[in-house]
């Protein structure tokens, strides 16, 4: 699997007023620089359920990624199955074909396809940046490759996209110990060894292989703080005494989202996280997202990590 950002990592300095901590490490996967990819011996790979069978080489094909289960959604478009050579990587390489994606890139499904070109438009003029600038440069790249239609097309299909629970959301003081390494995801290391959680939220594939092949029946697992997803979900129904604003007053009571506004229930927790944690810190920015700059003001990232274990925690 080729990575998809650089291993160097670039800290935007925060615009006037915003919080100055750095980001933090857990929540913005990079591998290290010297990380090399198993040789690919050649071998047909399979995942559990497809008849299909692919080479590592197919795998790593940034412009026809493997199609696991065709007959398990309508026919992509141009742009979703095979992108737009030389620069746009096919969409399905990141979001898979379903548009759940993995913890390093968006989960599509579902969400509006207005909110969607909203995004890429975002991207284009650069409103929307990561805090770890070099996570963002590929989407940007591409956004700027791409004409309305095709935007407009694959946003389409992608709001079709069934919603399912793809991350599973574990409360616990210790985890397995792990690394960053294909694709900048993060993977159990081998052994039993465990560590403490701490502060953050670790999110690994429920199976490693099967992530590493894009398969799209291959979810995810979040280990949350004990105690987070109560705490968030105080924050989340109440503002928590004022700290912030009730989440459900725009994005619904079961957070599924209300017209153009994107739901939130079921995505990755890290994911959510870096939202938040972009938009407190303005490297997100556009009219939209400055109806959240009151609602993140405040919110330490205990909060966000609370936020986003409950939000990832509910039904999708």
């Amino acid at each position: 699997m080729k990575p998809w950002i650089c291993a160097s990592v670039f800290v935007l300095l925060p615009i006037s007023g915003m919080a100055a901590d750095a980001p933090p490490d857990w929540a913005y996967p990079v591998a290290p620089a010297n990380f090399q990819l198993p040789p690919d011996n050649g071998q047909p790979k399979h995942v559990q359920g497809s008849p299909l069978a692919f080479t590592q080489k197919d795998v790593e094909n940034s412009f026809s990624p493997p199609d696991w289960f065709p007959n398990e959604h309508a026919p992509m478009p141009q742009l979703v199955a095979h992108g737009k050579a030389p620069i746009v990587h096919a969409c399905d390489q990141c979001h898979l074909a379903t548009g759940r994606g993995h913890p390093e890139s968006g989960n599509l499904a579902r969400l509006p396809a207005d909110y969607i070109i909203e995004q890429i438009d975002q991207f284009r003029s650069g409103q929307r940046k990561s805090s770890v600038a070099r996570r963002s440069s590929n989407m940007i790249d591409f956004a700027k490759a791409l004409t309305d239609d095709e935007v407009k097309e694959a946003a389409q299909y992608f709001a079709t996209m069934p919603p399912a629970v793809w991350t599973k959301v574990v409360e616990t003081n210790t985890v397995p110990k792990s690394f960053v390494g294909e694709g900048n995801m993060r993977f159990v290391s081998e052994g039993s060894a465990k560590e403490p959680l701490g502060r953050r939220i670790i999110e690994v594939p429920e199976n490693e292989e099967g992530a590493k092949l894009r398969d799209p029946h291959s979810g995810f697992i979040a280990y949350v703080p004990e105690g987070s997803i109560k705490a968030g979900e105080t924050l989340v129904t109440t503002g928590g005494g004022g700290k912030t604003i009730q989440c459900t007053i725009c994005h619904g009571a079961d957070l599924k989202g209300i017209g153009n506004v994107p739901g939130l229930a079921g995505r990755s927790a890290i994911y959510i996280f870096r939202q938040l944690y972009d938009i407190q810190h303005g490297t997100r920015t556009g009219n939209a997202v400055a109806l959240m700059q009151p609602v993140v003001k405040n919110l330490t990232q205990d909060d966000m990590i609370a936020l986003a274990a409950y939000m990832s925690s509910r039904a999708p």
